[in-house]
């Protein structure tokens, strides 16, 4: 078994779920009592959060890529990035250590793929649904990416941060999520990426009939079956 080095912390709400579901998928592949062999670097998002909201992406990535450096140091055979937003500095983290970095939008663009979807709506922070590094990822593989319109884009971003990353879980806001998952559908989206690992705290797929694609889901459970590949 491959040992997985996780940069987490942002937020550590979201963190849990990883190291749940990549335990959970380790047991359900190999049973009796196993788990999976994992280090966690698990930064002061305070830090990080700062940095995001004065665009000083540098000193996001140097703080990130010295986790990793330490997560390679201690034996990592691979990391994991336990966020979506600060892929935005995936390719200086890669730069920074030797081994290889499990991104996450290449594995949800494959399970996409694999549902036989086209066009997909992203929500996310306001960093991961305006800039293009993520976008980007997915129409490489030829996805077609909406994103709701800027009301929608504010309400979705203040409540990430203001409310799940803090670990506050409302009816109203899981409501009005539903609203816009909606509204994408009626745009023509097939399905909907959760494209921020908080999503999956509000939004399940039994709420909806639109298909829903957590990334956390989907990001931890594939490094769970490349740990064991």
């Amino acid at each position: 078994m491959k040992t997985i080095g996780l940069i987490g912390g942002m937020s550590w709400e979201s963190t849990v779920g990883y190291y749940q579901i990549i335990n959970r998928t380790v047991q359900q592949k190999l049973g009796g009592f196993h788990s999976a062999q994992c280090l966690l670097y698990s930064v002061d998002f305070h830090e990080i959060e700062k940095c995001q909201e004065e665009g000083d992406w540098e000193k996001c990535a140097g703080i990130l890529s010295s986790a990793a450096r330490s997560l390679e140091k201690g034996g990592a055979d691979f990391l994991v990035i336990c966020t979506n937003t600060m892929h935005k500095v995936a390719g200086q983290i890669q730069s920074a250590v030797s081994i290889p970095v499990l991104h996450i939008a290449e594995v949800t663009a494959a399970e996409l793929l694999q549902n036989r979807i086209g066009k997909v709506a992203l929500l996310g922070t306001i960093y991961t649904m305006e800039q293009d590094f993520y976008k980007e990822k997915l129409a490489e593989k030829n996805l077609e990416v909406l994103i709701p319109d800027e009301e929608d884009r504010k309400f979705i971003n203040h409540t990430i941060f203001q409310e799940l990353c803090l670990g506050i879980v409302s009816a109203e806001s899981k409501a009005a999520f539903l609203k816009i998952i909606g509204k994408m559908s009626e745009r023509g989206a097939q399905g909907v990426i959760l494209g921020c690992t908080e999503i999956g705290m509000l939004v399940h797929q039994k709420d909806t009939p639109v298909p829903l694609f957590d990334t956390t889901e989907i990001h931890a459970k594939r490094a769970a079956l490349y740990a064991l590949s």
